[in-house]
């Protein structure tokens, strides 16, 4: 229809209406391919980064191989703002060879050990989960007990953090564990 228009010689008001809607509609398609494309783009540099950043963990799916990563973190590789990775990571998922993920279950907070090395909370509540599987279910152990334990092992914890992660891994109270 454009080209029917370029070449006709004596071009109506409607014909010239149809013309400029038409284009209309292309540049819309065009923009709307571009936005797509570069939404694709987005997600594949920030995929990409993700999966740098924690390929140790990529490599046997060990959770406690998992590092302390936030947003800021893949920003920053990445060179886009934190607002887009966020957005990028919100609701989408990966299929790896461990088993599918949200994007978020790979940004983490981090805690200093002893020794000084950043780890995953991820690691200590793994510790915590083992700890409280393990326990004598006639005498389950107390925060007091799980915080003593995780700061043997050289993390360094407070007893409130220990409730936290506990509640957060829908762990109940000691009391609460005991069975008889």
């Amino acid at each position: 229809m454009l080209q029917t228009y370029k070449v006709s010689k004596d071009k109506s008001h409607s014909q010239k209406d149809a013309v400029q809607f038409i284009k209309q509609k292309l540049d819309s398609a065009k923009w709307f391919i571009d936005a797509i494309r570069q939404r694709q783009e987005t997600l594949f540099v920030t995929m990409n980064a993700i999966m740098h950043f924690q390929q140790e963990y990529f490599l046997d799916g060990e959770e406690t191989k998992l590092k302390p990563m936030i947003l800021k973190d893949i920003a920053e590789r990445v060179q886009m703002d934190i607002s887009t990775i966020s957005r990028v990571a919100n609701s989408k998922y990966i299929q790896t060879n461990h088993g599918v993920y949200s994007l978020k279950h790979f940004f983490s907070e981090s805690l200093s050990t002893d020794s000084g090395e950043e780890v995953s909370t991820r690691e200590v509540k793994q510790i915590l989960l083992d700890a409280v599987e393990k326990e004598d279910k006639r005498t389950p152990l107390p925060d007091e007990k799980l915080m003593e334990i995780l700061n043997e092992k050289g993390y360094n914890i407070a007893r409130r953090t220990i409730a936290k992660y506990r509640e957060q891994l829908n762990i109940p109270v000691a009391r609460l564990r005991k069975e008889l």
